[in-house]
This record gives C-alpha cells, sequence and structure tokens, in this order.
C-alpha cells in the first residue's frame, strides 16, 4: 500500500513569514506552530498534489539542490507534521 502525504487544507491553516521563522496557526485545533525551515517547503511541496514520500523527496531535492537528502529525516518530519495536524496521511 502506497502511502500518500498532503498538507493540511489551505483553508485550515493561517501561515504568516516572520523573519527566519514561520508562524502557522491551524484553525481545527486551534493551536500556532511556530516553525523554521523545511516546515514551510514542505508544505509548499504538498499542496495541492499529495505526494509519496519518494516523489516529496524528488521534489525538494530538485527545487532546492539538496545533496545529501535523508528519506528517513523526510519521513520522521512528516510524522511529525502529521501528529500536529499540519500534514495528512492518505
Amino acid at each position: 500500500m502506497t502511502v500518500l502525504y498532503r498538507a493540511a487544507a489551505p483553508e485550515t491553516l493561517r501561515i504568516v513569514p516572520l523573519d527566519a521563522l514561520t508562524l502557522i496557526y491551524h484553525r481545527a485545533s486551534g493551536i500556532t506552530h511556530v516553525v523554521d525551515a523545511p516546515v514551510p517547503e514542505l508544505l509548499e511541496a504538498l499542496t495541492p498534489e499529495p505526494r509519496t514520500l519518494d516523489q516529496l523527496l524528488a521534489n525538494l531535492t530538485e527545487r532546492y539542490d539538496l545533496l545529501d537528502a535523508d528519506p528517513a529525516a523526510l519521513a520522521i518530519r512528516l510524522d511529525e507534521l502529521v501528529q500536529a495536524g499540519l500534514v495528512e496521511r492518505l
């Protein structure tokens, strides 16, 4: 079974860049998350099309010239974002 990831619906998130950090208000939970890179980039890459871990990694590697892309680290970060409600696992 292929696992897909997608960002939470845009209408449920209020994203505000603030210098080096980004504030993300998650309307469903009422929680404001203070995040750093690569979270905003991950959410952007997962909107609007869901992606597999491999597709996401390939997209990020291409867009940001990643030389040491680590699928295990990306999977851990995605799991954290799923727990926070910012990403959905399909």
